[in-house]
């Protein structure tokens, strides 16, 4: 992709990146509502059985991940045109998906400006090592990456320790106004939690926002995996690394059925949104669809998405993502090639 090419890319994505404040509050209210009327469903539910009560409970999930996209949009301020109304909306949203906005909306911001940026890794990405770093690698840390990417661990474990843990701490280094919000999302769920276990009992409160959780919490995570975890990924070294080939060739269009488009927002066209953060989440498919070279990005499907588990690392000379199993292989390759002498 030359400089040209770059230049008229983000050119004809601008048109895109304003927000309309009609459809910004009518998303709020199509999302939020049917969540709150789920949630109380899946309450009423429970009077007859857990399993009853699972069914409006798996929907209520659905809406959650689509209101993790309005607090997600709002970190980017693209969902409004005010930056203190995408704040206040923001936190608020934050609130209810457990997600403080101004230290998530930094950690993010860094991952914009660093995916697939191989000298820059670290910071609200997925941890991934190369194969050299891996064969280099001590036993010990070995050991931690393949727990770190059993799958059970990644969207099991880890939402509960990225949002019940880490969400809720300060980090290093973050100013009074990030260290604030922080403490003031904290208060508000603490109140909400109290709220709603004085309102419905504190078991029937940790059944339905437990299964809410873990639901939507591991469906959060599978998005953000799957749209940079694909065989043809990118991945550069610093001198290397180029923003928009990072965009439209490290960010997946991920092609979902309609309704689960519709639920995650159109996260699916990541590609998009990796190339303008401005664009709200309501215009992404349109950009997409109106915007030829996006349309030639990697694409995969709901049903093509699940090979990604079996990409655990980053082979930088082929340039593509091997499973655990492939890595004896590799390493015997490389091995041979640097074992044969030079003519």
């Amino acid at each position: 992709m030359t400089l040209q090419d770059t230049k008229n890319l983000k050119k004809q994505i601008t048109p895109f990146e304003k927000s309309t404040a009609k459809e910004s509050v009518w998303q709020i209210i199509n999302t939020v509502v049917p969540f709150i009327i789920l949630w109380y469903l899946a309450y009423l539910s429970l009077s007859v059985s857990y399993w009853l009560a699972l069914v409006p409970a798996v929907l209520a999930a659905g809406f959650l991940t689509r209101i993790f996209i309005i607090f997600h949009d709002c970190t980017h301020h693209s969902f409004f045109k005010n930056r203190r109304v995408n704040r206040i909306t923001g936190t608020f949203m934050g609130v209810l998906t457990l997600f403080p906005f101004d230290k998530w909306g930094h950690e993010h911001s860094v991952h914009h400006a660093t995916s697939g940026n191989l000298d820059k890794r670290g910071t609200g990405d997925i941890w991934t090592l190369t194969v050299d770093e891996y064969i280099a690698a001590p036993l010990k840390l070995r050991l931690a990456y393949r727990f770190y990417r059993n799958p059970v661990v990644m969207f099991v474990l880890g939402p509960i320790y990225v949002f019940l843990l880490k969400n809720r701490f300060n980090r290093k280094g973050a100013r009074k106004k990030e260290r604030m919000n922080t403490y003031l999302t904290n208060v508000l769920i603490v109140a909400l939690i109290g709220l709603l276990c004085w309102a419905v009992g504190w078991q029937s409160f940790l059944l339905i926002e437990g299964s809410i959780f873990m639901i939507s919490g591991a469906a959060g995570i599978w998005l953000f995996y799957v749209q940079h975890t694909f065989e043809d990924s990118y991945f550069e070294e610093d001198k290397e690394w180029e923003y928009v080939k990072a965009a439209v060739e490290g960010s997946s269009f991920y092609k979902l059925p309609k309704v689960l488009q519709w639920l995650t927002g159109n996260i699916g066209f990541h590609h998009v949104h990796h190339l303008s953060p401005r664009v709200p989440n309501y215009k992404l498919e349109e950009a997409h669809n109106n915007t030829k070279p996006l349309q030639n990005v990697p694409t995969i499907t709901l049903a093509t998405s699940f090979q990604s588990l079996r990409f655990r690392l980053w082979d930088e000379k082929a340039k593509n993502f091997i499973s655990f199993k492939d890595i004896k292989s590799v390493a015997k390759k490389r091995i041979s090639v640097q074992a044969k002498p030079e003519l």
